[in-house]
């Protein structure tokens, strides 16, 4: 179950107030620890390759599950995966795979660790021809004018475009709902509720933000 999932699925107002008093997103009071990643994460703009092939990756991995059940195990992706560091993972063989799924801390689903590493070679392609990750998924950012209310939606024309782009490249696991929640958590759109105290802190991100391109250096190259 998704953000938006867990929004839809209470059918009460879009915020309540979080331990300060504060409104927060009514989502992140599912769970404790829902709070500090929707305070410090969700939203911020990122343009870190590792942390977006990341995303990515854990949105194939919450197919059919929880964003609860992969934000504990966060962490244990980061080890296994070597902090999503696409060059290496790119170079994991089947004994890696048989590896993983012997991995308790992690989901051991074969066809989901095998779709990392077939997109962590795709990545270092689409670096090699755009510069970097952040240069083309930033391609694909929604005029702020044509945006739906906030949390109202789960896919837009903008993450059905970059969603086709990326099955046309051969990227796995990159469905326009998953696309669309990687735009709402790497800042591509703020999407927190109008109420929310984070929306302004995200408004001020994102306006200082660089937002890369071809030409952009690669953060960390």
């Amino acid at each position: 179950m998704g953000i938006l999932s867990l929004l839809k699925k209470a059918q009460m107002t879009t915020t309540l107030p979080a331990p300060d008093g504060r409104p927060r997103c009514r989502w992140c009071a599912a769970t404790p620890e829902f709070l500090h990643y929707h305070d410090t994460e969700w939203g911020f703009p990122v343009d870190d390759d590792h942390r977006l092939f990341e995303k990515v990756s854990l949105e194939g991995f919450q197919s059919g599950l929880s964003w609860r059940t992969i934000l504990a195990k966060r962490e244990n992706f980061r080890t296994a995966f070597h902090g999503f560091d696409f060059d290496r993972v790119a170079g994991f063989s089947d004994t890696d795979v048989d590896r993983l799924l012997q991995d308790p801390g992690i989901v051991r689903h074969r066809g989901k660790i095998e779709a990392v590493i077939h997109n962590a070679r795709l990545a270092r392609e689409m670096v090699a021809s755009e510069g970097s990750l952040a240069a083309f998924f930033w391609r694909y950012e929604p005029d702020a004018d044509r945006l739906a209310p906030p949390q109202t939606v789960s896919t837009s024309a903008e993450s059905m475009a970059l969603s086709k782009a990326l099955k046309k490249l051969g990227w796995k696991f990159v469905g326009p709902t998953t696309v669309y929640a990687l735009m709402q958590a790497m800042g591509l759109i703020n999407d927190h509720a109008e109420e929310c105290v984070i929306r302004p802190l995200v408004d001020e991100a994102r306006a200082r933000f660089q937002r890369p391109s071809a030409d952009t250096p690669r953060p960390g190259a």
